[in-house]
């Protein structure tokens, strides 16, 4: 009988490791409940001219921690990052509950995107400099599979207890996991190491979140869109200052990983947002059969992710840029199906295909966006730099999703044909992500 060998890693790593899995567990608990529970806040606040208000507050508060967060943890040092953290999620998370209006109830979400930046921040840097290659690729890969469970039965548990207790009480279901997250990091968080590095200039940096502002909260009024085509402009200014140099050029090596990372951001949860419009309004399929297909990809990137691990323990990990090739595939299948035929068998197995790549795919992305040694980049800079690439990513995708889809009914063209479109831009975005993913192979010192 084969003895499985003793982990042999400190208990301080594992603990890390376990509390930053935690947090991304407590992340895809709030992101369910709070996307369960949109409907009766805005009903409850009065609010459902505003829901603009009330979904982009959390997203703001992000944009505007990334650029301070590097700042943040070099001064106030590991403790005092995640006491500041705790507090400021544990504020927001009450004010949102107790809110009266709308804009409380944004202002609390705010204060949580914030603190979700700061400690988002501080756990990857965290585990950059205090976890080998071998356990991140794991950390990464259990992280992908806690959206299982919250996907599966988020929705229906959220509501069944907003029903027993009501929506505010409910909006509390996340705090406790966070605060196990947040007791085991700390509990593994070890002496800053001494990096004396120059901050790049504040004002760049808060440019992204001055973009993304406008970006945000022009998406719901088609006669803005002088002001969300300039926000991107701004926000593009922004996140070239916070990505390290040669990303813009895809330079070999991590400048390209994090290029790549950002346009598979764009390119797969672009398509994610339009998935059930593009179901129901093209290929004419129920909104409960949509979202049988609306939960493959992510059903599909989690538990393929969890095969990462034991594959490059074999020798037989896929290049990122395979994995990413498959996505685009999927998506593109989903564009160029829509032209000849509407079957739901067809787009479940695409959507499906999508997830399958991205799970081979994230892990060691991630991995390659976030080397232990990048040449005088800090943990902390490469932890921002991740971040704002996937987070951007997702913003961009979605806002050119929709601008995409508008300007195609503007000049005359059927909703389908909209709807091809978009994904056919999506599809070349993660195609263009797979390119750049293969040149992250080769790592060079990023100066």
């Amino acid at each position: 009988m084969a003895v499985r060998p003793v982990d042999q890693r400190p208990a301080g790593a594992m603990l890390l490791a376990g509390g930053i899995v935690a947090l991304e567990f407590a992340a895809a608990v709030s992101r369910f409940v709070a996307s369960t529970l949109l409907p009766t806040v805005a009903r409850d606040l009065d609010a459902r001219d505003q829901l603009g208000l009330l979904v982009t507050g959390s997203t703001l508060g992000l944009f505007v921690a990334l650029p301070l967060a590097t700042r943040v943890v070099r001064r106030l040092g590991s403790r005092g990052t995640l006491t500041t953290g705790m507090v400021a999620y544990l504020g927001g998370t009450a004010v949102a509950a107790a809110s009266s209006t709308a804009w409380q109830f944004a202002l609390g979400q705010f204060a949580g995107g914030l603190a979700s930046g700061l400690l988002a921040v501080f756990g990857i840097s965290s585990a950059i400099q205090h976890l080998d290659e071998a356990l991140r690729v794991r950390v990464v890969a259990a992280s992908s599979a806690m959206w299982i469970v919250p996907a599966l039965v988020g929705p229906a548990a959220t509501l069944a207890l907003e029903h027993l207790v009501g929506w505010r009480w409910t909006l509390l279901v996340p705090v406790p996991v966070v605060l196990i997250g947040r007791v085991l990091i700390m509990r593994a968080a070890r002496p800053d190491k001494d990096e004396e590095r120059q901050d790049r200039p504040l004002w760049r940096t808060l440019l992204v979140s001055i973009g993304v502002a406008a970006l945000v909260l022009s998406g719901g009024h088609r006669s803005w869109w002088p002001v969300a085509a300039v926000g991107t402009g701004i926000a593009l200014a922004g996140v070239a200052a916070i990505l390290p140099a040669g990303t813009i050029r895809l330079r070999r090596g991590t400048p390209a990983a994090l290029g790549a990372m950002l346009w598979f951001a764009t390119g797969y949860f672009g398509a994610d947002s339009l998935i059930t419009v593009l179901l129901t309004d093209g290929y004419g399929t129920s909104v409960a059969r949509a979202a049988i297909v609306l939960s493959a990809a992510p059903l599909a990137w989690a538990l393929t992710s969890l095969l990462v691990p034991r594959l490059r323990d074999q020798g037989r990990q896929p290049s990122p840029a395979v994995g990413l090739a498959l996505t685009a595939s999927g998506v593109a299948v989903l564009a160029g199906t829509l032209l000849v035929s509407t079957a739901f068998g067809a787009a479940l197995l695409a959507w499906t295909l999508a997830g399958v790549g991205v799970g081979l795919a994230y892990p060691s992305l991630y991995i390659l966006c976030t080397p232990t040694v990048a040449g005088g980049i800090g943990a902390a800079e490469l932890a921002t730099a991740v971040i704002t690439a996937e987070a951007f990513g997702g913003v961009l995708g979605q806002a050119a999703g929709g601008a995409v889809v508008w300007l195609s009914a503007t000049v005359g063209l059927p909703r389908s044909g909209g709807l091809t479109a978009a994904y056919g831009m999506f599809a070349l975005f993660l195609f263009a992500s797979a390119m750049a993913a293969a040149r992250s192979a080769t790592r060079r010192p990023v100066r």
